[in-house]
Formats: C-alpha cells, sequence, structure tokens
C-alpha cells in the first residue's frame, strides 16, 4: 500500500499504519456460527428437537468436526480481515469478510468513546471501544483491545477531538479525574428494595404463573408467562444491582466520566455541552430519606443515567457540573384549581419553574420526575390547547430540546401558558447567545 493510499487517498498525507484487534477476538468472533444454529433452535423447538433424535452418534461427531474447524476459520478470517487506523482528521474502521464495509468517523463529530470490559474480557485483559458519533444512531465499536491499548486510543481520540495537533496527541495521555461522588453497594441494594416497580413485578411473576396453571392446566403456558416476568424482576433488581456496582462520577477536562459494573465494568463519558435535559427523578419510598435518580438525554449519546441513587444534595451537586451555572429551582408552582377538571387528583403532581437560566416542569404524584431544560438547548416551543382544556382556560406548553425530547408544563393558565411561551423564545434566543462551548478540553 502506497502512502497517500494508506493517509486515505490524500496527496502529501503522512503514511498512517492500520493496526489489528487483539489476538483474542477470533475466539469471540468464532461463535457467530453456532450462534446462528442456537437462534434457529430457539425460533423452532420442534423442527430442531426432530432433527436432533435423528442423528445418530456417528453424525453428530462429524458434525461437530465440520463445525469446530469452520467456526474457528470464521473467527480468525473475520479478525484477520479488520483493521483500524487514525489519521490527521478521522478513525478508519475496515470490517468484512465477503461483503466489506468501511466506516469513516470524522474526529471533529466524535461525542463520547466509552471503554467496557463483560467479565470474560477483564479475565482476558481485553476491553471494547465504543465509540458515539453525532448523528449516528448506532456506535461503532472496536471489540476487543488489550485493556492499556484501548484506554490509549480513547485518549488519543478524546485529544484528536479536542484540536490537538497528531503528532502531540499521543503525548497528552488520559486527562486527570476528580471524584465527585460514589454510590456505596449497601445505599444502592436498599434503594432497590424501596422502589415500587420492583415489588410489582416480583408480585406479578409469583402470582401470575399459578393462576395461569388453574385456568389452562398447561406447562407451556405457564412456563411462557412466568419466565419473562422472572426475568423482568429480576432485571428490575439483581440486574440493576449488578449493572450500577459500585457507581463512581468523576470530572475531567473531557467531561464527567462514569464508571460502574460489578461483572460488566463500564466507563463512559458524558461530553461537556451535549446534555439537553436533566430529569430528577424522586420514587414515594424515597423520599422520606431524601434521595433521587438522575438521568439524561444527551445529544449524541446514548447515556442516559448520571446518578442511580445519591442524597438531593449531592445529586444537585453534580447537576450544576454537568450543566454549569444551573441551579435546581426549589419553588414550582402548581396548575390553577380548576385543572382538577382536566386531570381529577393527578393535577397537584404538576408544577412549573423559569429561572433566568433553565425551564424547569414536573409531573408525578407518586413518582415524581423533575425535567431540567437549559434556554440555550431549547429548539422550538409550542402551546398546544384541545376544546376541553379550553372550556376551562388552561393549556400545556412544550418544549423541544435536541436530543428528540419533549418537556412538558401541563394545566397552565391559558394567558400565562401564552406569555411563557413567548418569554421563552427570547429566552432561548440570549441562552444561545452566551452558551459555553461544546468542545472537550475548551
Amino acid at each position: 500500500m502506497t502512502a497517500p493510499e494508506a493517509a486515505g487517498g490524500i496527496p502529501g498525507a503522512r503514511p498512517v499504519a492500520e493496526r489489528r484487534l487483539h489476538p483474542v477476538t477470533p475466539f469471540r468472533r468464532a461463535w457467530a456460527p453456532v450462534a446462528v444454529l442456537v437462534g434457529w433452535a430457539v425460533h423452532d423447538p420442534d423442527q430442531a428437537q426432530e432433527q436432533l433424535t435423528r442423528l445418530t452418534s456417528t453424525m453428530l461427531l462429524a458434525g461437530l468436526a465440520v463445525l469446530v474447524p469452520a467456526a474457528s476459520l470464521y473467527g480468525f478470517l473475520s479478525w484477520w480481515f479488520t483493521h483500524f487506523a487514525v489519521t490527521d482528521s478521522e478513525l478508519r474502521i475496515r470490517t468484512g469478510l465477503l461483503f466489506r464495509r468501511t466506516a469513516h468517523i470524522r474526529l471533529e463529530r466524535i461525542q463520547a468513546v466509552d471503554v467496557t470490559q463483560p467479565l470474560l474480557a477483564r479475565v482476558a485483559g481485553v476491553a471494547k471501544l465504543r465509540i458515539d458519533v453525532v448523528g449516528a444512531d448506532k456506535k461503532d465499536e472496536l471489540a476487543f483491545l488489550g485493556e492499556d491499548e484501548a484506554r490509549a486510543l480513547r485518549a488519543e481520540l478524546l485529544a484528536r477531538a479536542a484540536g490537538f495537533a497528531p503528532e502531540t496527541a499521543h503525548e497528552v495521555g488520559e486527562a486527570p479525574a476528580r471524584e465527585l461522588m460514589r454510590v456505596p453497594p449497601r445505599g444502592l441494594a436498599l434503594a432497590l428494595v424501596l422502589t415500587g416497580a420492583s415489588w410489582l413485578s416480583l408480585a406479578a411473576a409469583l402470582v401470575v404463573p399459578p393462576v395461569l396453571w388453574l385456568a389452562t392446566h398447561s406447562v407451556w403456558t405457564v412456563l411462557a408467562t412466568g419466565v419473562p416476568l422472572l426475568g423482568g424482576a429480576g432485571a428490575r433488581s439483581a440486574g440493576r444491582f449488578v449493572a450500577e456496582y459500585d457507581w463512581t462520577v468523576a470530572e475531567s477536562p473531557d467531561g464527567l466520566r462514569i464508571d460502574h459494573g460489578l461483572l460488566d465494568r463500564t466507563h463512559e463519558t458524558v461530553p461537556p455541552g451535549r446534555v439537553q435535559t436533566v430529569r430528577i427523578v424522586e420514587p414515594l419510598l424515597w423520599r422520606r430519606r431524601g434521595w433521587v435518580r438522575v438521568e439524561l438525554a444527551v445529544a449524541g449519546s446514548s447515556n442516559s443515567l448520571l446518578v442511580p441513587v445519591a442524597p438531593r444534595a449531592v445529586a444537585e451537586s453534580v447537576i450544576a457540573r454537568v450543566l454549569p451555572g444551573v441551579t435546581v429551582p426549589p419553588v414550582l408552582a402548581r396548575p390553577p384549581r380548576r385543572a382538577r377538571w382536566c386531570l381529577p387528583v393527578w393535577w397537584r403532581g404538576h408544577g412549573i419553574a423559569v429561572t433566568d437560566t433553565v425551564f424547569a416542569a414536573r409531573h408525578g404524584l407518586l413518582r415524581r420526575r423533575l425535567s431540567l431544560v437549559p434556554h440555550a438547548k431549547v429548539q422550538s416551543a409550542r402551546l398546544t390547547q384541545g376544546p376541553w382544556k379550553r372550556l376551562w382556560r388552561v393549556a400545556d406548553v412544550h418544549v423541544d430540546t435536541g436530543a428528540g425530547k419533549t418537556v412538558t408544563a401541563r394545566l397552565r393558565d391559558a394567558r400565562e401558558a401564552a406569555a411563557l411561551l413567548h418569554a421563552q423564545a427570547e429566552r432561548s434566543r440570549t441562552g444561545r447567545r452566551g452558551a459555553g462551548p461544546e468542545r472537550w478540553m475548551s
């Protein structure tokens, strides 16, 4: 390969050496043919069982003698034909055994670079690099790299995205981080116990299967219903505990870093300036302890959780880091009393507050959710009012953000809603004018 070709076909560009993934990768990819057979068996279990009963020991051994080498060869070839390279302006990934695919990821459009380590990957000392890009629904990934190589490549990509020269990006290294908070395992376990959804899922898993057995006397009906219910209950409790174990939030020049996971360890980054909405969730049983959960909507990123559980004061201090200059409004205005004719009882769970920096709307009576949208992140605002709401002189104000999310202030007085709509347009315009940079290490 000539120098221009290695550099992406740009005459005069410096040569770029293409690199391969870690040698352990073929063992992971060799499972693909086996996964196809397992998928077929799950899709058509009756046919699979019929075919298995026809197999003799000789046929089974012959099949394994063909399947194992074929799977091994597939894993090796798919690894051999996968390359990646970092040029002056992009990360290039070439994959494909029969059908070739080349991904050109512009460095300035990278929004987050996450390092994840499944359990077996941690044992093998390798990691997966996942890249979030603006405008892409699916993350590109490099699986697997050596653990040190993955962290070094992540630091280089972030340095390049921040505007460092290619010859100095290798020397920047991983930016230092200062820990802001850590969720203790005991606190996380107690919080999950006090989550009503977990108990409802467990109750459904314990009650529904016996009822179905009494009604149908069909084992398959009970299993088809009970197994998903038990799986859902486990995901809401044990699954969340495993995923959110040792949740740590740290601050660094490249954004907020989040590390978590008991079995699969994940290292994520919340890019600065890309957070569109922050939502503070208060389950009913958490209020006496003053605990909250903080969720995010980030443009160009799938990261959606900032804090799984923390005292409100600690959570607000972390929010101040991800949304500089934004404070959580202490008091929210409820809808007028006549709004009860549009939404009986639940109208009390709605509220709104508008400050110089943020549009805040709350909904929910038992499980409260307070959404915060900085004025600079508002893309559009609109007012809706149906016939019944028009009769009672109330309206809803919707605020749309760049992450495709909408925050709604419901059941506001009609005149207040109209004034709020016009004022929000001006706040958004002035907010964008004074917004800070959205690049790393700026």
